[in-house]
């Protein structure tokens, strides 16, 4: 395979962006047809139009000239040539050398064979969080633990500092909280310039002060996957390990799971409960 230079991979852009733009009809972006047209697919001048950037610029850029353009130059016009996150990935790759900044809140979905993956760990509480730590996929032996179904969008370090009930649950709070904080601190660090993210640390740093100060504490771990150790209802206090795997490098989806320790007095109860569909947090 020759090795990739500046001139190879403006060629591929320029392939790359024609070929979707001539895969598309002004229909499909809500352009009339105009009756008969001589140009394949979508004109430069629509796709320029609807990404609100100049027919020259744009020009050029499909023509793999040497210009330097802005991350949202190239999302405005992903977003007109209707690209999936693989699509816009790739034209970033090709355009910029690297893949676009992450969005840290971006709320996706998991593909049915992982959610069927994780719905088989009966007895090992399992979820799916995305780089803000949003849950957006569980288990029926998460959900039984953590009661994920009960809340609009679960959030990991929401309930961990802002939901008292839980960190009431959460024998070791205090040595935990911190050390998963520090964990997060790292992924908050992938995404610099993503402003949900942002806010979304602003308002836990009102909503809690413990948030807060440890927050301001600057610490970093890479060590911290899950809580160590729960009060269950029915069957007291249970011990965890925790392993953690990647779903989705490129949205940055880790599914994490659970598994009471077998030296655990507390766990044969524990999983005849969750085998059951009975236990849940204490309150």
């Amino acid at each position: 395979m020759p090795p990739r230079s500046l001139d190879r991979s403006r060629r591929e852009l320029s392939d790359f962006v024609r070929h979707r733009r001539e895969r598309l009809t002004p229909a499909d972006v809500g352009l009339p047809s105009g009756g008969r047209r001589r140009t394949k697919g979508l004109r430069r001048e629509e796709v320029a139009a609807l990404a609100g950037v100049g027919i020259t610029w744009y020009t050029w850029f499909e023509q793999g000239r040497e210009i330097s353009v802005s991350a949202s130059f190239l999302d405005s016009i992903a977003r007109v040539l209707k690209f999936d996150a693989a699509d816009r990935c790739h034209l970033f790759l090709l355009a910029h050398q690297r893949p676009p900044a992450p969005n840290g809140g971006q709320w996706c979905t998991i593909s049915p064979l992982t959610q069927k993956i994780i719905d088989d760990l009966v007895l090992r509480p399992a979820y799916v969080i995305n780089l803000r730590w949003d849950v957006i996929a569980w288990n029926r032996a998460a959900d039984l633990l953590f009661g994920f179904s009960a809340k609009a969008e679960p959030n990991l370090l929401w309930m961990i500092f802002a939901d008292p009930e839980f960190r009431r649950c959460a024998i070791d709070w205090t040595r935990d909280a911190p050390r998963l904080l520090a964990s997060f601190r790292r992924d908050f660090a992938v995404a610099p310039n993503d402003e949900a993210l942002g806010d979304f640390i602003l308002g836990l740093e009102r909503l809690s002060p413990d948030f807060r100060a440890c927050w301001r504490s600057q610490d970093v771990d890479g060590c911290a996957q899950g809580l160590g150790r729960l009060n269950v209802a029915g069957a007291g206090p249970v011990s965890f390990e925790h392993e953690t795997l990647t779903v989705d490098e490129d949205r940055h989806l880790r599914l994490v799971v659970y598994a009471a320790l077998p030296a655990d007095p507390n766990t044969p109860a524990f999983e005849a409960m969750v085998g059951n569909g009975e236990t849940s947090i204490a309150s």
